[in-house]
């Protein structure tokens, strides 16, 4: 029996037993947490020590929302057009672009993400200028908007016809009914689906993946939608963790369509995919579908409409209630919960009185399924929120004000709906069992220090975005041992695995993370700027800083 002794001041985050200086680990477990000495007596002989002097021991830190092939394929994969930063820079990224096409002249396709929208359009012009050969892409930050070139296109076959079929507010045309390179929301799965990728190239990816994780010290992640932006990445997971190269703790969510035309066959797949792929370190524990896009993008579903657009409240991507309702009854039966992302008020609205009547034909109120985002929530959503057992998956990185994108969200929704962004307390009170998330890599940061700092002062520290973002909404500031909880074991919960996982108690997996600085009680500013010393899977050290 391989066992560790492993010594630091330990946050445990279990009510009963808070703080330990030692915690003895046996087997990969938690086999006593309390003082060095009784860990040292209780241990066999040849127990390794890991001592972290005084440093500072946390559970594993978990991560509710994220996207881990597409992650690797931006880490090692594209064109990083994020280290332009916030503000929008065309010619930089034409750079960044024609770099990138220099260094990889054997890719069929080439992807350039992280893209920051502006008032200045760009069309496939753009795109064609930098390279005309082969099919260039350009993807927002967010995600849910692309520009390609004209190869792109006739490889996509996206036409006038092609246009019409979806709609001129997700194929934008010219004045001649033509389409002019930008696209959004649904017509962005049709290139996703054909991206050559292969399997091995799927598992480089998540690996590059599961080392990013583990550098920033999360030991488990959630994968919203797994086969997204890759069909094979089920099997590529699974493969991994058969060569035993699989470490970070995955839990799926498979991508369900847009109002899926036989919801109970849509779970009987999931159903059958959790069986053949899951294990130990991959497991799917439900359904992932869009409710609707993001308010930056014209396309978040609002509960009223867009103030200069009036007549038009956003994209309604999932809008079938009977069929909502089916697939989330479906889920129940099957153990699994559904996933939803919903950033408007509208998309929320919406779920939290689908999952109301699918309550009523299950009568299970804690089927934990997820709503990820929350740009717009009302009260009465806060406290059906917290009634139905639902998760709400919030973003404190996301909630300072940003020059630009504030002010864009301004113009759309109004002011006083923009000063109400992203609610965290007001979930708490209801009795909500809050999670934090990071989109990553949809959204670029991915930050344990930086989301417990912008959970607390609802603004960035000085040094990050250059200082120039400020506090918004300063109502929904949330305690420190709330936002640890929102990133250990209330994840662990929306799993199902609070039992396994999430605070550090006798009989759980000894999953942790070591900081140099005590998140609790060390000044804010401190906290800003706290570094990572290593990340423990199973009682091993997977990431030495």
């Amino acid at each position: 029996m391989k066992q560790s002794i492993i010594l630091g001041n330990i946050i445990t985050m279990d009510e009963k037993r808070p703080f330990a200086k030692a915690a003895l680990v046996k087997d990969g477990v938690f086999a006593y947490i309390g003082s060095a000495e009784e860990a040292k007596n209780l241990a066999s002989a040849d127990a390794q020590v890991q001592d972290y002097g005084d440093n500072f021991i946390y559970p594993g830190f978990i991560e509710s929302h994220s996207h881990g092939y597409f992650a690797g394929d931006r880490l090692i994969g594209q064109a990083n057009l994020a280290q332009v930063g916030v503000e929008t820079n065309y010619p930089k990224y034409r750079e960044i672009i024609k770099e990138f096409i220099a260094k990889n002249p054997q890719k069929q396709v080439y992807i350039a993400a992280g893209w920051v929208e502006n008032e200045e359009y760009v069309t496939k012009a753009y795109l064609d200028e930098i390279y005309s050969e082969k099919p260039v892409i350009m993807q927002t930050g967010g995600g849910h908007s692309m520009l390609l070139n004209t190869k792109a296109m006739e490889w996509i076959g996206i036409d006038a016809e092609y246009a019409k079929r979806y709609g001129y507010d997700m194929v934008h045309v010219d004045k001649d009914g033509n389409p002019d390179g930008y696209i959004c929301e649904n017509p962005l799965l049709d290139v996703i689906a054909k991206l050559p990728t292969s399997v091995e190239e799927a598992k480089s990816y998540l690996l590059a993946w599961q080392d990013f994780a583990f550098q920033k010290g999360y030991t488990a992640v959630a994968d919203a939608g797994v086969e997204l932006f890759c069909k094979q990445a089920p099997q590529a997971y699974h493969e991994l963790e058969e060569e035993g190269r699989l470490k970070l703790r995955t839990y799926g969510y498979m991508l369900a369509p847009d109002n899926v035309a036989d919801p109970k066959a849509e779970v009987a797949r999931v159903a059958a995919d959790r069986v053949k792929y899951g294990g130990e370190y991959f497991n799917i524990v439900g359904i992932k579908t869009f409710l609707d896009g993001v308010t930056e993008a014209h396309t978040g579903w609002q509960n009223q409409d867009y103030l200069d657009q009036p007549g038009y409240h956003g994209v309604e991507r999932f809008n079938d209630h009977d069929k909502m309702v089916e697939m989330i009854a479906e889920a129940d039966k099957e153990g699994m919960a559904v996933h939803v992302h919903s950033e408007g008020g509208g998309a929320t609205h919406f779920m939290l009185g689908c999952i109301e009547d699918a309550e009523k034909i299950t009568g299970d109120k804690d089927q934990r399924n997820v709503l990820a985002h929350l740009h717009f929530v009302t009260d009465e959503d806060i406290r059906r929120m917290a009634a139905t057992g639902s998760v709400p998956a919030v973003a404190p990185l996301w909630s300072p004000k940003t020059p630009g994108m504030t002010d864009q969200e301004v113009i759309y929704v109004g002011q006083e709906l923009s000063d109400q962004s992203y609610p965290i307390k007001s979930f708490y009170e209801a009795g909500a069992n809050v999670v934090f998330h990071s989109d990553y890599p949809v959204s670029p940061m991915m930050d344990i220090k930086l989301s417990i700092y912008t959970a607390e002062k609802r603004n960035y520290p000085k040094d990050v975005l250059g200082g120039v973002a400020s506090p918004r909404n300063m109502e929904e500031a949330i305690t420190r041992e709330q936002s640890l909880r929102a990133m250990t074991i209330n994840v662990a919960r929306q799993f199902h695995q609070e039992h396994r996982m999430g605070s550090i108690e006798f009989g759980k997996i000894a999953n942790m993370t070591v900081f140099d600085c005590d998140f609790l009680h060390d000044d804010i500013e401190k906290v800003g700027k706290a570094n990572i010393i290593a990340t423990i899977v199973d009682g091993e050290e997977v990431y030495k800083a």
